[in-house]
């Protein structure tokens, strides 16, 4: 059973989003007696004082933050992501941009990233994207793509002129700078503090748990073959 502990712990970490309970049942082959011994043994091992600890909602688990410490990961992490979020948070509607719709994972993945949480809910908070759907996976994770609000943004009629890599990366540029010197009350990119709110992201009303950022360097250059399709 120990074997299976560290399978379940394991994919819940890669998914960073809450897995359906029958998904486990149907792919280790565990009877529902034999799972929830397995859940309780993982909330045992992890205890109410983990950093980290396991929740369970509509017939989904989940590793999540644990929020006892939501202040202090707050004071630490706060002085990081004034230095990358506004990179973080341009980089990853570039890609939602060319590659929508799309899922977490998958913008993580591109951007060589453990977490695009705080970037994602960032984007969502401000209507540049929305959740279109979900993808027919494991977990059934949410797929992102762009809005009315991220085409006034840029200036754009529709998706389909959406211009060339380059020239986007110009346009993100420009507001960039602009938000650096200007730094307007209501600017997309201002300093933000961790809230109740992004422990649990709006979107997901209540339905999964945000995890923290990680403060791991982003890549300076997003290759165009990364971003784009063929």
């Amino acid at each position: 059973m120990n074997r299976i502990n560290e399978i379940i712990k394991a994919t819940l970490f890669v998914s960073g989003e809450g897995v359906e309970k029958k998904e486990f049942k149907e792919k280790l082959g565990l009877s529902e007696k034999e799972l929830n011994k397995a859940i309780s043994s993982i909330k045992e091992e992890l205890g109410e004082d983990s950093g980290v600890i396991l929740i369970e909602y509509k017939d989904k688990i989940q590793l999540c933050t644990n929020q006892k410490y939501v202040e202090e990961i707050s004071n630490i992490l706060n002085p990081i992501r004034e230095k990358a979020l506004t990179k973080a948070t341009l980089e990853t509607v570039a890609i939602i941009a060319y590659k929508q719709p799309i899922t977490k994972l998958e913008i993580e993945e591109i951007r060589n990233t453990k977490s695009s949480d705080y970037a994602i809910q960032m984007l969502l908070d401000h209507k540049l994207i929305e959740v279109v759907g979900r993808k027919d996976a494991v977990g059934k994770p949410f797929l992102f793509g762009t809005t009315d609000e991220f085409l006034k943004k840029f200036n754009l009629n529709s998706i389909e002129d959406l211009p060339s890599y380059e020239e986007l990366l110009e346009r993100i540029k420009v507001i960039r700078e602009e938000t650096e010197v200007k730094q307007e009350t209501d600017s997309l990119y201002r300093d933000h503090t961790i809230s109740q709110e992004e422990i649990i992201p709006e979107f997901l009303k209540g339905e999964d748990i945000q995890t923290i950022e990680s403060s791991e360097p982003l890549p300076e250059v997003i290759s165009i073959d990364d971003i784009r399709d063929e």
